[in-house]
């Protein structure tokens, strides 16, 4: 147990020093030599935590915003998850804005889509199973798929943006569309189901 948390707190120390260096140096630009400088450790021990920068990042993301929207219940507490998403992008505006011109906005898609799936899919699964309906796993995937995209689109768009539009409406937007719009999709599809 002792060894996991120190291995969690390297890993954070290793994320720190990451978004200190992002701060006046593009990501691309980085490198585990730095890292390890700061952080007065050696490379094998960055080498047994992470496989490479990249990695690195994808973790300290994860932990700072996709694990805590995960942690909401996105039924109830959909606009909390949707506040806290926006609040973290405004925060961390300029480390963001690092990371798309970097890695490319493509690039930062991919990443963001595998975790939004969990997201959305844990939402199907919520509404299918408090409405007690079944419906077929390729019409779940076609879901998952679908909204991923929108919320990754949008979250891209939000992050490009300057000046953001009213922040109470966007919320009221992003959370009815998901919530109507999964549940409507799903209930439709278990009623055309069964009269086929």
């Amino acid at each position: 147990m002792e060894y996991k948390a120190a291995s969690q707190r390297r890993k954070r120390e290793l994320a720190d020093a990451l978004k200190n260096l992002m701060q006046t140096k593009p990501f691309s630009k980085i490198t585990v030599s730095e890292l390890i400088k700061v952080c007065n450790i050696n490379r094998n021990t960055f080498y047994y935590h992470f496989e490479d920068t990249n990695a690195l990042l994808k973790w300290t993301l994860e932990q700072e915003a996709v694990q805590v929207v995960k942690k909401f219940d996105l039924i109830t507490e959909n606009k909390d998850a949707i506040y806290f998403v926006m609040d973290y992008v405004d925060e961390n505006h300029k480390m963001i804005l690092n990371i798309c011109d970097s890695v490319g906005i493509g690039e930062l898609r991919k990443f963001f889509s595998t975790d939004f799936y969990e997201i959305v899919s844990s939402v199907v699964n919520s509404f299918e199973k408090m409405k007690n309906i079944t419906v077929d796993e390729s019409y779940k995937d076609f879901l998952c798929r679908f909204f991923t995209e929108a919320m990754a689109g949008f979250l891209l768009e939000w992050i490009s943006q300057d000046k953001h539009k009213d922040r109470e409406e966007t919320v009221e937007y992003i959370s009815s569309t998901l919530h109507d719009s999964i549940l409507s999709s799903l209930q439709t599809y278990n009623t055309n189901k069964s009269e086929a």
